[in-house]
């Protein structure tokens, strides 16, 4: 099967000349299009390939960190957000394949469905060049993040969780405050509240992410005031 012209394009963007470009052709295939093709064994795959790389490339630039330090590092790098806004960085979104529904409501900008096509390219490049051609790909596609992830290895919600509990306090509880916008692009508000009171808001287009930033501001907020 030829590619079409966004998939050619985003293979540029890839920088990787498929061999097999039926393999991207069904990397980039959403469920929600008919036929007897789409990206969930790719993206099964690609999960278990990026997970390798990404912990061989932690213990590569971080010789002495211990797994405790690495495994939420590693978490981190490889959740679905972190997937999606690589997707993003290289555009697969523009060319994905989706269903009619899927299509009109954002696909192309939905978290889920960018993290997952960018696991399915991740094991579309495997199986079309080998280990090493996705290691390539997935350290080019990484880059920085890899080496931010030092600084970054606990999430906010961990972070402010331990805070809280070292000075004898409950585990911060999270409350849903609001849902803005449409339905296929929803903004999601949600408050992070200690014993002592002290809270702050997160606003993001997941409860997940809402979360983190809710307690990324308390977190800031509280240590501010040491």
């Amino acid at each position: 099967m030829k590619l079409s012209q966004t998939m050619a394009a985003a293979a540029e963007r890839l920088g990787h000349r498929f061999g097999n470009p039926d393999l991207l052709i069904e990397a980039l295939t959403h469920p929600s299009v008919m036929g007897r093709m789409d990206n969930q064994r790719l993206e099964f795959l690609g999960d278990r390939v990026l997970g390798l790389v990404i912990a061989e490339a932690l213990l590569a630039e971080d010789s002495v960190a211990e797994e405790g330090e690495l495994a939420p590092r590693l978490n981190l790098l490889v959740r679905k957000e972190t997937c999606a806004e690589v997707a993003a960085s290289v555009d697969i979104g523009a060319a994905l394949r989706l269903g009619r529904s899927e299509m009109l409501s954002g696909g192309r900008r939905k978290t889920a469905l960018l993290g997952d096509a960018m696991e399915a390219v991740i094991a579309a490049v495997y199986l079309d060049a080998g280990f090493d051609a996705a290691r390539a790909l997935v350290l080019r596609l990484w880059g920085e993040r890899i080496a931010r992830a030092r600084g970054q290895g606990r999430d906010a919600k961990t972070a402010l969780q331990e805070w809280a509990q070292a000075r004898g306090q409950n585990p911060p509880v999270y409350a849903d405050i609001a849902r803005e916008g449409p339905d296929h692009a929803p903004v999601f508000l949600v408050e992070a509240r200690l014993d002592d009171g002290r809270a702050a808001e997160g606003r993001a287009a997941s409860k997940r992410a809402a979360q983190q930033k809710a307690a990324e501001e308390l977190l800031a907020r509280v240590e501010a005031e040491k």
